[in-house]
């Protein structure tokens, strides 16, 4: 038995505090009435994330996550949000009421299924290797192994910039 007070317990309990975190961003991203509510949900998810790479002891990624995604990100969905007309920013006014019900009907059901596969699963330990982790390894494999997705994550990055530029110039009133 685990205690709380050893480090394999707040490592748990770290760990779900994290995963706690994103939970709750995602919830609050998908049941806000408001964007600006939504889009801090969205946020809040990323940094539960974050916390996850961090967790994982992937540093790197874990900043990367919160300087591009809840930085960048999210920053240009609020940039967005308060340039578009305020007429299309109505709040949502109706649901069925059948959506979250089969939402967390279907969401146990997939949870489950991932629970009883990993039982019914054998695991094998995974290989002890060693990570070095440096930020020179990192932008070796960025510019030979893994180019293309390099060079694509900045065609996004592009159009996101010429979007945000687009909507700036149309402003409020058209």
């Amino acid at each position: 038995m685990v205690s709380l007070f050893t480090v394999e317990g707040l490592s748990g309990l770290l760990f779900f505090g994290f995963m706690g975190l994103t939970l709750a961003g995602a919830i609050v991203a998908t049941n806000a009435r408001s964007l600006i509510r939504s889009v801090a949900g969205l946020a809040l998810c990323f940094l539960g994330v974050a916390g996850l790479y961090y967790y994982l002891n992937s540093p790197f990624v874990a900043l990367m996550q919160i300087l591009i995604y809840v930085g960048a990100v999210c920053v240009t969905i609020i940039f967005a949000v308060m340039l578009a007309e305020s007429s299309e920013l109505k709040q949502i006014t109706s649901r069925n009421g059948l959506v979250g019900p089969l939402a967390f009907l279907a969401s146990g059901i997939l949870i489950f299924a991932l629970a009883g596969l990993a039982l019914r699963t054998q695991w094998r330990p995974a290989p002890c290797l060693v990570n070095r982790g440096t930020v020179e390894n990192l932008g070796q494999s960025l510019l030979t192994t893994y180019s293309m997705s390099f060079e694509l994550i900045s065609v996004v990055l592009l159009v996101a910039v010429v979007g945000s530029l687009v909507l700036a110039r149309a402003g409020r009133d058209k």
